[in-house]
């Protein structure tokens, strides 16, 4: 009999209403707004700062992934159930899916199999709006940008060539990379270049996650820097009055969602930048939100532990003040395979050989977990076609490295599957050895910091850096953000720019072709590569095979 499918298994779940839900963290029913019977809105005056001092967070992140990616949601929300299994009071804090990957190839984020977060159908679709109100909000600004440069009486005088916000839309549209807008005539503003990014990439969704009130929201928004008078000084989006609409579109949005897990556990859902173009990890009000009300919560950065991880540490932990206890490294069998040189359609079939080749991309991420005081664990993510002699060749390579590797097989059997994990994760929590530090400090100039994440955690031997970077370099410095955090922006598959580098590469240096300010979000981001911001659609899109009945029946989704 074969494995049902995700959707199979989530529409057969028998859903709790949201206020039972609720009622298990302590939050009374009355205050919570609900979407329906099974998702709800918290109020941010559930954050109590004493309480998220005391909480136990846990990081999940990965090994370098496949294509196909190697299980964290899954991990995540398993180890959630395991936690729950053992009788610890618990939170899962995760992103929101991007409609991008859930029609294109990667397909959603509500885990996978029996460690599944629901409704999975309205989660992976448009759930609460949260990814519609950013893309307004986004939006808006750009039509005052151009409004502005169309209205003489009360211009700000913006050169056209200068502007770098883009438009957004939450799908993978690579026609929509570089277009021209304003043609028609002089009552349709003015021609120029422009573009669309994915929405996960605006940097309003980066501010969303990283506020700490409707205060800072405005803040930051207004921070947003649009680009250069004809005199050269800066544009801001203050300048254009865009932060108070902005921030009212946005005023349902920055609430933290409540659902649940498949075996009726609390989750919350909160944002959803991707981790190799933005910070890759939930809201730090999500988080926060978590840890007021869980003594253990699990959450979760996007992508391998060289992106999403550390964005995690160096910027949203750095600008919550969160000290995570220990960091879980999700790996798989076929990914190890993969980086010890199988064809991707090859890393199903079981080799030793490979595996061991592959160990070295593990370890490269233990060791650098470590360097920002962290202990980890390693879960392999179980899959049928993994041999037992892998399994522990896993196993044995991480002991020799400080690390203990646990089979997680939570797809297979949800909570019951990860007890293991929870028992090896809650040892290293239990034993305070992490003592969390950011990898650099701000005050370093922005080549130095860049430097440090290139030798430290890349292990490149160097930073190459374009006349287009070398002139950004210049305009940051002007700008006075000189003390900004570095967010970069490059392949996830490999430690390097070139993701046909697997494994663990050397001998190799990193380019910079350009890098972006995102004032806003109090970093820049430097682009690696051949990295985009707005992805294409795959030979064989996933949307392809989805559609629904006239009973409302959902089929295709995953």
């Amino acid at each position: 009999m074969a494995f049902p499918s995700d959707l199979e298994i989530a529409q057969k779940a028998q859903l709790q209403p949201i206020a039972r839900i609720a009622e298990k963290l302590g939050i009374d029913p009355e205050v919570i707004e609900p979407y329906g019977r099974t998702k709800a809105k918290l109020p941010l005056d559930l954050i109590d700062d004493a309480r998220v001092a005391k909480s136990k967070l846990i990081l999940v992140t990965a090994l370098s992934p496949t294509p196909a990616g190697e299980g964290k949601t899954t991990t995540s929300i398993g180890l959630h159930e395991g936690l729950s299994k053992l009788g610890k009071k618990g939170v899962v804090v995760l992103r929101e899916p991007s409609l991008g990957p859930v029609f294109g190839m990667k397909g959603g984020a509500a885990g996978g199999g029996y460690a599944q977060v629901v409704p999975m159908e309205d989660i992976n679709l448009h759930f609460t709006g949260d990814f519609s109100a950013i893309e307004k909000a986004n939006n808006l600004l750009a039509a005052l940008i151009d409004n502005n440069l169309q209205n003489r009486k009360r211009t700000l005088n913006i050169d056209p060539r200068t502007i770098s916000w883009k438009r957004v839309m939450d799908m993978n549209d690579r026609a929509l990379r570089d277009i021209t807008i304003g043609l028609g005539g002089p009552n349709n503003s003015i021609p120029r270049q422009d573009g669309f990014n994915i929405t996960p990439a605006s940097e309003v969704m980066a501010i969303l996650c990283l506020a700490t009130d409707i205060d800072d929201l405005k803040k930051r928004l207004g921070n947003i820097y649009v680009g250069q008078r004809f005199d050269r000084t800066p544009v801001y989006a203050r300048d254009l009055n865009a932060q108070g609409a902005m921030a009212l579109l946005l005023k349902q949005a920055i609430l933290p969602n409540l659902v649940q897990t498949l075996e009726g556990n609390p989750a919350i859902l909160h944002g959803g930048p991707f981790a190799n173009i933005a910070q890759g990890v939930n809201s730090v009000l999500a988080t926060k939100m978590g840890m007021s009300l869980g003594d253990y919560v699990v959450t979760e950065a996007g992508f391998g532990a060289d992106l999403g991880a550390e964005k995690f540490f160096d910027i949203k932990c750095r600008a919550a003040g969160l000290k995570p206890s220990a960091a879980v490294i999700v790996a798989t069998v076929r990914a190890l395979r993969y980086h010890g040189g199988a064809d991707i359609k090859e890393v199903n079939n079981a080799d030793l050989g490979k595996v061991t080749m592959g160990l070295a991309n593990l370890g490269r991420h233990i060791e650098n977990i470590a360097k920002f005081g962290v202990q980890a664990v390693v879960a392999i993510n179980h899959f049928p076609t993994d041999t037992p002699e892998e399994i522990e060749m896993i196993k044995s390579y991480c002991k020799e490295r400080g690390a203990e590797a646990v089979l997680a097989q939570g797809f297979a059997k949800g909570g019951d599957g990860m007890t293991d994990l929870a028992e090896a994760v809650l040892r290293v929590v239990d034993a305070g050895k992490s003592n969390f530090k950011p990898l650099y400090e701000l005050s370093l100039p922005i080549k130095e910091k860049i430097a440090t994440i290139a030798r430290a955690i890349y292990r490149a031997d160097g930073v190459d850096y374009s006349a287009d970077a070398e002139t950004a370099l210049r305009r940051i410095s002007k700008l006075g953000l000189d003390g900004a955090a570095i967010c970069m922006a490059k392949t996830q598959y490999s430690f390097s720019d070139d993701k046909a580098l697997r494994n663990a590469p050397a001998g190799f240096r990193i380019t910079v072709r350009d890098i972006e300010i995102a004032a806003g979000a109090g970093f820049v981001v430097p682009i690696c590569g051949e990295i985009m911001r707005m992805p294409g659609l795959p030979e064989i899109p996933a949307a392809e095979g989805m559609d629904i009945d006239a009973k409302g029946v959902i089929s295709g989704l995953s």
